[in-house]
C-alpha cells in the first residue's frame, strides 16, 4: 500500500494531516524559520539552512528572506537562479526551477489542487473536517524571468528563455522564447 507521501508524488489524492507528512511540514517550517532570521551576512549559514530545506539547489542560487514553502524538498533550483522576496511555493510535488532565473517578489507556485465540487472536497474523519487533495508538478525552463506577484497553477510547464509580465495567473504551460502576461496569462509576442 502507498504512504500518503508517496501518493502525494504521484498526484494521488492524499492526506495531508498524515503523521509523516506533518514531520516533513514541521522540519521544513523549523528550517524555514531559521533561514528567514539569519543574517544577511552569514552566507554560509544561509547556504547551509536552504541546502538543508531544498531538494537540490545548485551554485549561485540566492533566495531572499522571508522565504516561504510546505515542503522544501521537493524544490530544485538551477545555477544563478534569483528569487526575491516573499516568494511562496507549495511544494507538495515537484517544483523544478531552471538556471538563470529571475523570480520576483510576491511570486506564488502551486503544485496542490482541490475538486471543484464541495462535496467531493471536504470529508469528514471522526470529529475532524479533512479536504482532499492532489498534486501536479510544475517546470519551469532555464533563463525565465517571472514578474512580481505571479500565481503559477498546477501542472503548468513554462518554456526556455520565457518573460512573464508582472501579476500574470499562469494557468497553462507556456512554449520558449515568448513574451506573456495577463489574468489568464497569454502569450503576446515571440521574443
Amino acid at each position: 500500500m502507498k504512504t500518503n507521501l508517496q501518493k502525494m508524488l504521484d498526484g494521488e489524492a492524499y492526506d495531508s494531516r498524515d503523521p509523516e507528512l506533518l514531520e516533513l511540514y514541521h522540519r521544513a517550517r523549523a528550517l524555514i524559520l531559521a533561514y528567514n532570521t539569519c543574517d544577511s551576512r552569514d552566507l554560509d549559514r544561509r547556504n547551509e539552512l536552504i541546502s538543508q530545506l531544498l531538494g537540490k539547489v545548485t551554485k549561485g542560487v540566492w533566495i531572499e528572506t522571508p522565504f516561504f514553502c510546505d515542503y522544501g524538498m521537493n524544490i530544485e533550483i538551477g545555477e544563478n537562479t534569483f528569487v526575491n522576496t516573499n516568494c511562496m511555493f507549495l511544494d507538495d510535488n515537484k517544483i523544478t526551477i531552471g538556471k538563470n532565473g529571475l523570480i520576483a517578489p510576491y511570486v506564488q507556485i502551486y503544485t496542490a489542487t482541490h475538486p471543484l465540487k464541495a462535496s467531493d472536497r471536504i470529508y469528514k474523519e471522526g470529529e475532524s473536517t479533512r479536504y482532499h487533495t492532489s498534486t501536479k508538478p510544475v517546470t519551469i525552463g532555464d533563463n525565465v524571468w517571472i514578474g512580481g506577484n505571479s500565481v503559477i497553477f498546477p501542472g503548468v510547464t513554462i518554456g526556455d528563455n520565457v518573460t512573464i509580465g508582472a501579476g500574470s495567473v499562469v494557468t497553462k504551460d507556456l512554449p520558449d522564447d515568448v513574451l506573456a502576461f495577463g489574468n489568464p496569462c497569454q502569450v503576446l509576442k515571440k521574443l
